[in-house]
């Protein structure tokens, strides 16, 4: 923190890296004290500051600390954008939060902002690993309904959601559609599209089975 003085820009700059450069080696606790730090000196913050260290935390696997920064910079009367909020469903996402997640998703609509594909696509994961197959299936609803295309993270998630809800009709759709939109499905994707249409195959092959034990009889 040495030289970073109150109305030194390259200060302001130099404390932005710096925390970011704690974001990619997960230095959590590191981005937090050097974000007080800022303060405590009265450097003139701005949202990258916020949303670099929400980010660090986030990555740590810290998702309250990442909202509570988040918060603390929407205190701080600065405004809150797409990428903050984004950072924030995605810190949700990271905790298995699928509840903020949402309301995160909801209020980034009343505060006139409109969510963009990673918004989406985090709030998506967040109800798959929340196994809420519905919510993530109205996720990818509404991003079709405003003209969002969901990418392959988004698919990904809403057929590992519907599969993990033995929905595995509309996983194997959701597999298809992927598909169509020229979407290369990957790990997650595949493994949950072969899941779904083993466990669908199964459930076939036993109600025809059961069909046959009737008929004997």
């Amino acid at each position: 923190m040495l030289g970073i003085g109150r109305g030194s820009r390259e200060g302001v700059i130099s404390l932005e890296a710096s925390i970011k450069s704690c974001g990619r080696t997960k230095q959590w606790s590191v981005a937090l004290r050097l974000l007080r730090e800022g303060l405590r000196l009265g450097v003139q913050l701005g949202p990258g500051h916020y949303v670099a260290t929400a980010s660090a935390c986030r990555k740590g696997g810290q998702w309250q600390h990442a909202l509570s920064v988040l918060s603390d910079m929407w205190k701080a009367k600065l405004e809150p954008n797409v990428i903050s909020y984004s950072a924030g469903i995605s810190a949700c996402e990271k905790g298995e939060q699928w509840q903020p997640a949402l309301a995160l998703l909801s209020e980034m609509w009343e505060a006139k902002l409109e969510p963009n594909v990673i918004s989406y696509s985090a709030g998506i994961s967040a109800c798959e690993k929340g196994e809420q197959w519905q919510r993530a299936l109205a996720l990818l609803s509404e991003m079709w309904e405003a003209k969002l295309e969901p990418d392959v993270i988004s698919y990904s998630a809403g057929i590992s959601a519907c599969e993990k809800g033995e929905q595995w009709q509309r996983a194997l759709a959701l597999l298809s559609v992927m598909r169509e939109a020229k979407l290369e499905p990957n790990v997650i994707s595949y493994s949950a599209g072969i899941s779904a249409s083993t466990a669908l195959g199964s459930a076939r092959a036993r109600r025809a089975g059961s069909g046959s034990w009737r008929l004997r009889c």
